[in-house]
This record gives C-alpha cells, sequence and structure tokens, in this order.
C-alpha cells in the first residue's frame, strides 16, 4: 500500500504567552486598570466581580468568562461584599477566529474548567514566582522545571480552550448549561458526585462523618472513599476538611467576620483547633494568611522612573 501523509492544519495558534494568575482577592480590591497589545481572558473562578471593557461595565459571577481584545482599556472592580477569585491568562493570537471573541461574555463549561486547571497547574511547574501576584509583569522560566513539556501543553491546553469556545458559542452554537458549581477541577464527576458536593456545601458549617455522608447521600463507604480517591487522590474526610478551608479563606478574604466567628460558622469546637487545621493546610496562621492576602491586594505597581 502507498501510504499518504496528511499535514494537519493549525486553525487557531497561540504564538507566546506573557502571563498567568490565579488571584484571591479581598473583596475591596481595587486596581487602576489597563491596556496592552494582547488578548487577556479573565474567568471568574468564585464569586462576582465588575469587569470593565471600554466604555462598558460588566457584572461577572463564577463561570463566567470574558475576552480583552488587544488595546482594550480594561479593569477589575469588587463589589465589597464577594472575596473572588479569578484565572487570568494574558497570550498572542493572530488568528481572525479570535475577532469572534471581542465582546463576549461565555460560560465556561465543565470541560473548560478543568482545561484552565491544566494551565494553571503546568504553569506552576514551568514558572517560578507567585502566580497569585497582579503585578508580576514577567513569567520567570524555572531551570529546574519537573514538568517535562509543560511549555508545550500550556499552549496545547488553551489552544483547546478557545477551540472548545469557538465550536460551542460561534461554531454550532447550544444551549449553555449552568457551570459546575465546585471541585472537580480534573477528572470526569458524575451525578453521585455532584449529590455529595452539594451535601457537604450545604453541611459546610457543621461536623459531618462518613457515616452521615453515606447515609444522606445514599452511597457505601467503600464506593465513596474509592471515588474520592480516583479523582482527589485523599480521602472524603480530608476533602471535607480542605472545603471548610477553602470556605474560611474566602469569608477571610470577605472581611466581615473575625477568625473566631468564622470559627464557629464553620462548626470548629474551638479557635485554637480551627487555627491549628487553617495552619496545616495553608502552612499560615488565619492571620498571617489575612495579612499577605492585604499587603498584596493593597500593593501598587512600581512606576518606571521610580
Amino acid at each position: 500500500m502507498a501510504y499518504k501523509n496528511t499535514c494537519l492544519r493549525t486553525t487557531l495558534s497561540v504564538r507566546s504567552i506573557i502571563s498567568i494568575h490565579y488571584f484571591d482577592y479581598m473583596s475591596d480590591f481595587s486596581f487602576p486598570g489597563e491596556s496592552h497589545d494582547f488578548w487577556e481572558l479573565l474567568c471568574v473562578d468564585k464569586g462576582e466581580i465588575d469587569a470593565v471593557a471600554g466604555e462598558e461595565r460588566h457584572t461577572l459571577k463564577r463561570g463566567s468568562i470574558i475576552f480583552h481584545q488587544p488595546n482594550e482599556f480594561h479593569n477589575v472592580i469588587t463589589n465589597g461584599r464577594s472575596a473572588p477569585s479569578l484565572v487570568v491568562v494574558a497570550f498572542e493570537c493572530h488568528s481572525p477566529y479570535m475577532d469572534a471573541f471581542r465582546g463576549q461574555i461565555l460560560t465556561v463549561q465543565e470541560t473548560e474548567s478543568a482545561l484552565l486547571a491544566q494551565i494553571i497547574i503546568e504553569a506552576r511547574q514551568a514558572f517560578v514566582g507567585r502566580l497569585d501576584d497582579p503585578y508580576q509583569e514577567e513569567l520567570m522560566r524555572n531551570t529546574d522545571a519537573p514538568g517535562f513539556g509543560a511549555e508545550q501543553l500550556i499552549r496545547n491546553y488553551l489552544e483547546e480552550l478557545l477551540i472548545h469556545l469557538y465550536r460551542r458559542y460561534f461554531a454550532n452554537p447550544l444551549p449553555v448549561p449552568a457551570p459546575n458549581p465546585r471541585h472537580p477541577r480534573l477528572g470526569r464527576p458524575n451525578e453521585t458526585y455532584n449529590r455529595i458536593i452539594r451535601y457537604m456545601e450545604e453541611h459546610i458549617n457543621e461536623q459531618l462523618t462518613i457515616e452521615n455522608i453515606c447515609k444522606n447521600t445514599l452511597i457505601s463507604r467503600s464506593r465513596l472513599q474509592k471515588l474520592f480517591q480516583e479523582l482527589h487522590g485523599c480521602g472524603v474526610m480530608e476533602f471535607f476538611t480542605l472545603m471548610k478551608i477553602d470556605t474560611a479563606k474566602e469569608l477571610i478574604r470577605s472581611n466581615q467576620l473575625n477568625f473566631t466567628q468564622i470559627s464557629d460558622r464553620l462548626g470548629y469546637t474551638s479557635i485554637h483547633y480551627f487555627s491549628r487545621q487553617f495552619k496545616k493546610i495553608t502552612h499560615m496562621n488565619p492571620s498571617e494568611y489575612a495579612s499577605s492576602i492585604r499587603l498584596l491586594s493593597e500593593k501598587h505597581p512600581v512606576q518606571k522612573g521610580e
């Protein structure tokens, strides 16, 4: 047989990455805004923000993604109530298909959320420095990067994300379902998993046991543990603790409750136990975490010439 090769077409190509960030903002964070000659996408992972794009101001909630076109002035404004978490990726792409994204506010589905998560995961391996610093202007390569091909994967995942969104919204528009409510960022959750997550979210202020979860979500103990080991690499109770601390971090960033009130709200038996759990997971006590986030939120870029 005379085989013939097929050169694969590149429909949409990302030329370079300028920045990759995952921010945990304080509820009173303010940013003066900026414009630049490359694309920037912003996706709300938690909370709610107002995004300024040119002369338009939009309220974005969890799962919303907006694309700022080159040279468009844009800004992020928090509402004083919600402590948002945002994924921001700036990149160069000169494909004519990017025109479809101009002025668009879309909603990510499970697949796109997983791709954004993979971009963050690979960025942590490929580059040094903090991905939560909104004023970091250059990605510094990690010369001892443990992840083989991390930079290539970042480009691949970003291109795949753009293609998925283009197909769904512009090539063959379909009704857009609500975004997946929570974890996991990876894997393939099913209805059983989602039911368990909803139950734990609804009882985040309680001291749940495995027996509670099994009884109220109609799942066996062995299947429950296997499910969370496969998706998260940990037990269900460890995951529930992570959910509590994740909620505590959001409450700290909201700056509306003190640590004792947060501890009580999340069902901890004492502020001391809460602080120990918090430090075990974040490697900071609640006060240190609050200070580090606030310092970041109050940091201003140094102007050239200063």
